[in-house]
């Protein structure tokens, strides 16, 4: 008898276990269906009978980017825009996650639970949705062709409102014709269904250095009575840190201008290892949760603890294991500029409501504090005098008055250096944060800063 009952109490447990996971998983399809219609694996939902009928994407100006007719998708009719805007827009094939076609085209073809994608509204009663993004397609357009052939990024964004102006990534191919990509070709695609701008990190070099002297101003407070002497090298523990030029005697401020790794290996070990990474992580590095809309940014990393001074002094000229995503470094300065808030980045325009009703965050009110208004003047009074060198060397942003710092990072394997250009322009009619990378670029000055004085002369004329 005994027996019996426990069997029929674990028969019991079993028919009730089945029945609520049958229940959980319904109302999970129901309530969630159009995010299982939106993974990747699940591309072909929007093939023909889905983005063959949805809604069109424009850019800030109102340019038709994609659009669907006669069952077909069909891409912006020039074919510099179309490879310009790629990655944010997307393709057919759903090659690119972050793109707005991938992430978004449940709201895109009218997608219903019941009936499908692609239906008429009359039957599925849910409208095709137009989407505006807040990019300026002539300004991408400039400063891809600025990228001349390289794997890099640029991003241009408002850092009082957070719109993403220019948002390009390299390489990219045509949407309107795409590559077949073979072991024959790999090579020349290598990285091309990632949106660099968000999605990649890379070696900073001396950009980073902003991130050192943000944590020099918190923690060494006679920072700026110290000079440093570079001879042009900087024994430690044996190893040297090199500098191109030996710079002599200088201020805290004659360094970050000169860009001088001597110094900057001195100060990153002057702070010390705990908080050069706690400034970092304030910074945003090492897993914060940031997003462009609800479009997450790779995390960038910054850790020398127990490696050593060597590289803690390395480290600290951005070399070392430090890898910074371009969106970040963009959203610093903007932190920078804005008195120690930065500003979330969001690429669609929310036109009268309609990203509410299609439950899509732009993320406009999400400002992260990074660091104190103090910090942060100081910072920007560094950037401001590293620009006046740059600008004496030819450097011009549409004849503006901005703050900078150029990188060139040592990526070894007998490969060209990764060059960078951060920074804004500090003007209150052209409130702009920018981050440029050009991937065996060579000098930041010579690669990196040409594609954003492409971008930044198309926004201001």
């Amino acid at each position: 008898m005994k027996r019996i009952m426990t069997r029929s109490l674990i028969l019991w447990i079993v028919t009730f276990a089945f029945l609520a996971g049958t229940v959980f998983l319904g109302v999970r399809v129901v309530l969630y269906s159009g995010d299982w219609v939106q993974q990747p694996f699940n591309g072909h939902m929007a093939s023909a009978n889905g983005l063959g009928k949805a809604g069109k994407i424009y850019d800030r100006n109102a340019l038709t980017l994609a659009y669907s007719e006669n069952d077909e998708r069909y891409y912006a009719d020039d074919e510099t825009t179309r490879e310009a805007l790629l990655h944010v827009v997307g393709d057919e094939g759903m090659n690119i996650s972050t793109a707005i076609q991938s992430r978004y085209r449940t709201n895109l073809s009218g997608y219903n639970f019941a009936l499908g994608v692609g239906l008429p509204e009359s039957l599925n009663g849910t409208a095709n949705s137009d989407l505006t993004l807040t990019a300026d397609a002539d300004v991408c357009r400039a400063a891809y062709s600025a990228m001349n052939g390289h794997k890099g990024a640029c991003v241009v964004y408002n850092y009082r409102t957070g719109e993403v102006l220019c948002d390009i990534s390299a390489p990219s191919y045509d949407p309107a014709d795409p590559p077949t990509i073979t072991e024959d070709n790999e090579s020349e695609y290598d990285g091309v269904y990632l949106d660099n701008v968000v999605s990649s990190t890379f070696t900073p070099g001396s950009v980073f250095k902003i991130i050192t002297a943000a944590a020099a101003i918190d923690n060494i407070p006679d920072i700026y009575d110290q000079s440093f002497t570079c001879y042009g090298s900087l024994d430690v523990e044996g190893n040297p840190i090199t500098c191109e030029y030996a710079h002599g005697t200088q201020s805290f401020s004659e360094a970050f201008a000169n860009s001088c790794n001597c110094a900057f290996g001195q100060i990153a070990l002057q702070v010390g290892e705990a908080k050069m990474k706690e400034t970092a992580e304030k910074l945003g590095f090492n897993g914060s949760d940031f997003k462009m809309s609800d479009i997450p940014v790779a995390t960038s990393h910054y850790d020398a603890t127990g490696a050593g001074e060597n590289y803690l002094a390395w480290s600290g000229i951005g070399q070392y294991e430090d890898l910074a995503n371009p969106m970040l470094m963009a959203m610093i300065c903007s932190a920078v500029a804005n008195g120690g808030t930065a500003t979330s980045p969001y690429i669609l325009t929310d036109d009268g409501g309609l990203l509410d009703k299609l439950n899509i965050s732009v993320n406009k009110s999400s400002d992260i504090e990074m660091m104190s208004p103090d910090t942060a003047s100081k910072v920007k009074e560094l950037m401001r005098g590293a620009a006046e060198g740059y600008a004496w060397r030819g450097v011009d942003l549409a004849g503006l008055s901005f703050c900078a710092k150029t990188g060139t990072a040592e990526v070894g394997e007998d490969k060209e250096a990764t060059a960078w250009f951060v920074g804004f322009i500090d003007d209150p009619s052209h409130p702009y944060a920018f981050a440029a990378v050009v991937v065996e670029g060579g000098y930041g000055i010579d690669a990196a800063s040409p594609v954003v004085e492409a971008a930044i002369s198309e926004l201001v004329n």
